[in-house]
């Protein structure tokens, strides 16, 4: 008894531990300017072969399909690559390209805003995290430049040394995106309820990672988000302005 008693009272007077706080930041068009996709294949074609802006019809039949919910995004983007980079691109030359884009992106292509939020989070003992459907690879080299250790993106695909056109995960948007925000917290050695979220996003489709989020918050939102914001009391930042 005296021992189940001492126990009891060694467990009260230690510290609880405290939460592991976390700003998850979606990237297009909450931290970007723009989406980051096609300006990253255009950018792509100018830079290593102009030539390939030839083949840019042949998108136009997978375009109709997709519009008609014929076939899923993540077969759209596969197809988008393959007409602008190609079936595969030396690891290097990924590397250099995803550097250059990532460069152009910091100099011209982010909100000042979304860069200062990110610092007051990171100042405030949070950490920073960057969940996108983007691919991983250009994502990560901005990332590495914005000081951002932490990325969960749709996955590129590498083999012996070269980068595909196949995606090597499913696409990490809306419900994927919570699944894959999820493990990277059981990754991390982080229990769900000993952390404290707040998500960022411009997107409706990422409803279920505002539900998943302790605090929401709708950045430069479109019309729908909007209006789900301001019904559940999100607050709104809107850079466009």
């Amino acid at each position: 008894m005296a021992e189940a008693k001492r126990r009891i009272e060694q467990e009260a007077a230690s510290p609880v531990p405290a939460k592991a706080m976390l700003s998850v930041f979606d990237l297009d068009r909450t931290l970007t300017i723009l989406p980051t996709y096609t300006p990253f294949l255009l950018f792509a074609i100018r830079t290593r072969a102009p030539w390939r802006v030839l083949l840019l019809p042949l998108l136009l039949p997978v375009a109709a399909l997709y519009a008609l919910k014929l076939i899923p995004r993540r077969t759209m983007k596969q197809a988008m690559h393959r007409v602008a980079l190609g079936p595969r691109l030396a690891e290097r030359d990924a590397a250099r390209l995803a550097d250059r884009f990532a460069r152009r992106l910091v100099a011209r292509g982010l909100y000042p805003q979304g860069l200062a939020l990110i610092e007051a989070e990171r100042a405030a003992g949070r950490r920073v995290v960057i969940a996108t459907a983007a691919p991983h690879f250009y994502t990560a080299a901005l990332a590495r430049r914005l000081g951002i250790a932490d990325v969960i993106a749709t996955e590129s695909t590498w083999q012996s040394g070269y980068l595909t056109s196949a995606t090597g995960s499913a696409n990490c948007y809306g419900g994927d995106k919570r699944h894959r925000v999820a493990a990277f917290l059981d990754r991390a050695g982080i229990a769900r309820d000993r952390a404290h979220i707040r998500f960022y996003s411009d997107h409706v489709s990422d409803l279920p990672m505002f539900g998943f989020a302790d605090d929401a918050v709708a950045v430069n939102p479109s019309a729908k988000l909007r209006r789900l914001a301001e019904a559940r009391g999100w607050p709104v930042l809107d850079w466009r302005r």
